[in-house]
């Protein structure tokens, strides 16, 4: 699943890959993967790549004219460069310099895309959660005791804490030497 380790390769490879080039089509072969109408999906098209970030577990693509993909992965989502249709190919995304294929294994649909405008818009896809490697044991400590949840629950709380999935948190608690 990807989370925050994970997202963190698939930016720093993105930013490589498509950093500075123009998104010049997008076909989108599910019809439920694009969760948002407005502003319509071809407004991207031509636009130039000014950023990749990360928003919790999400992948953001800043493009001109202040627009962001928001790109979900969920638990089966996977991005392929260069990628080709297949019957598990949700979207395809050409840059100048390729093509980038999103494919969501099962049959599911849990990836989601959205696209929004300006930095509030942006901004309010944020659950909240603090970034884990910028936070001290105290605030660490006073998030997981926010919430009345399991200590695993609270770790996978996006509101809680950005980035930690389930995989993960299984693995914070194995080191912890507690049970999941």
């Amino acid at each position: 699943m990807p989370e925050l380790p994970d997202v963190t390769v698939y930016i720093e490879n993105l930013e490589r890959l498509i950093g500075g080039a123009r998104l010049v089509a997008v076909r989108l072969l599910n019809p439920f993967l694009l969760r948002t109408a407005v502003p319509p999906i071809d407004s991207v098209l031509q636009k130039k790549v000014l950023g990749i970030s990360r928003l919790g577990k999400r992948i953001v693509i800043g493009l001109e004219g202040e627009l962001y993909l928001v790109l979900h992965l969920m638990i089966a989502g996977r991005l392929h460069w260069q990628g080709k249709k297949t019957r598990n190919t949700l979207a395809l995304f050409a840059f100048d310099g390729g093509v980038l294929s999103l494919t969501e294994a099962g049959t599911k649909r849990r990836a989601s895309l959205h696209l929004v405008q300006g930095e509030a818009a942006l901004r309010a896809m944020d659950p909240g959660g603090v970034e884990v490697f910028d936070v001290d044991l105290e605030g660490f400590a006073s998030r997981l005791k926010r919430e009345n949840h399991t200590l695993k629950r609270a770790l996978t709380d996006p509101r809680l804490f950005a980035g930690i999935g389930n995989a993960y948190s299984d693995e914070i608690l194995h080191r912890a030497r507690l049970s999941p």
